[in-house]
């Protein structure tokens, strides 16, 4: 049987090996090879980094069982938030210095990879992780302290945050979002395990599964000539387009879970080009709020779209032809998503997340700061940024 994006249902559902952007295992049942795959990269003792309300769930336990079995030690982090604080990497970087680790192994949703990934950019050195914010300069870092190796494996498809070490992080203090990252740190696997995204509830599944529309979205609307990211965009988006709602009704569907995280990872490396006004919004109300990030984009992408889109007509024709839709114009895509929002339950307005209206124009101050704000494909005012959050806030759709 044939997928109408090509793709034939035994290819989702069987083993395969890519070498770009990074080295990635993808297959259901690939998490049971952990641990040959850590002794070929010359792993010991692993520092298994996680989400909160992760710990207790039973992927945790498999993937320290297959470690153990191979006869390697590991420790575990899970002191990760749902938007992840840097006192939190910081304790994560003494976690990793006090086990006496060698690597890090991301497991969870975006949270539990942004933890990981910010723990392995401070983890071998003394430098502040602020020093890695995304628009400084990247450290040198010396050969005497080289990154941990870093393997990512998602439970979520959503975040795509497995292929690059990209890292959205609360500054507590300032109670804002920021980016860290550096070039030199790149995962020396990611695994996509499609198993492990089927006991995800059908809440997360939307949230995360628009999660990665949004990233699709956004990162082929970001000007700029980089044919490379816009095709994985247009593939995720025609992904998660077809899948998403049925990963939602059947979520035992191991084609679905697995069309999910391959769309899912495409959107996160399509979005190294940039981002937009969703994700420049939601970061920020997520840093006060703490709101989930999907959810969060979910609720604002309408809003956006109604911003960016008119005048787009090209981008527009190609993104409708991506998802199926009859109505090729701007309109028509932000209809098809409003239909698939409101079919997936998402709540039509930030306020029912616990936004207030009075935020408004502190998290447009803040939303205009954001890296993302810059890359979106209509530049905005304060007073258009804080009316777009305000639309969000009282009536998204």
């Amino acid at each position: 049987m044939q997928a109408s994006t090509g793709y034939n249902l035994s290819d989702l559902l069987a083993p395969q090996d890519w070498s770009f952007p990074v080295p990635i295992a993808y297959g259901p049942g690939r998490l049971s090879e952990i641990g040959s795959r850590c002794r070929e990269l010359g792993i010991a003792n692993p520092l298994v980094v996680t989400d909160r309300g992760s710990r207790g769930l039973p992927f945790l336990a498999d993937l320290r069982r297959h470690l153990s079995e191979a006869s390697l030690k590991s420790g575990l982090f899970s002191e990760i938030s749902p938007n992840p604080r840097d006192d939190e990497v910081g304790a994560g970087r003494g976690a990793f210095r006090t086990g006496g680790h060698d690597a890090v192994i991301a497991i969870g949703g975006g949270s539990a990879m942004d933890g990981g990934k910010s723990i392995c950019l401070t983890a071998n050195n003394d430098l502040d992780l602020w020093a890695f914010e995304y628009e400084l300069p990247a450290p040198v870092i010396g050969p005497e302290q080289p990154f941990p190796k870093l393997i990512t494996i998602p439970t979520t498809a959503g975040t795509g945050a497995e292929t690059e070490s990209t890292a959205m992080v609360t500054h507590v203090d300032k109670c804002m979002k920021f980016c860290v990252w550096h070039p030199e740190l790149k995962p020396s696997l990611a695994v996509l395990d499609p198993a492990l995204t089927v006991g995800l509830p059908p809440t997360l599944t939307a949230w995360t599964g628009i999660d990665a529309m949004t990233h699709a979205i956004e990162a082929y609307t970001v000007p700029g000539f980089h044919p490379l990211c816009d095709g994985l965009a247009l593939e995720a988006l025609s992904l998660v387009a077809e899948w998403l709602p049925l990963a939602v009704r059947e979520p035992d569907n191991m084609a679905a879970r697995g069309g999910m995280l391959v769309g899912s990872c495409l959107a996160g490396v399509a979005f190294l080009k940039g981002l937009g006004m969703v994700h420049a919004i939601s970061h920020m109300v997520g840093a006060e709020y703490d709101t989930q990030h999907g959810l969060t984009n979910a609720i604002v992408l309408p809003v956006v779209l109604r911003f960016n889109l008119p005048g787009m007509e090209l981008k527009v024709q190609r993104m409708a032809q991506a998802m199926r839709l009859d109505d090729p114009t701007a309109e028509g895509i932000t209809a098809a998503v409003v239909r698939l929002l409101d079919d997936l339950e998402i709540p039509k307005t930030l306020s029912e997340i616990g936004v207030p209206l009075d935020c408004a124009e502190r998290i447009a101050h803040k939303a205009l700061q954001d890296s993302a704000a810059g890359t979106n494909p209509r530049q905005a005012t304060l007073d258009q940024v804080r009316t777009l959050i305000e639309t969000a806030i009282l009536r998204a759709r």
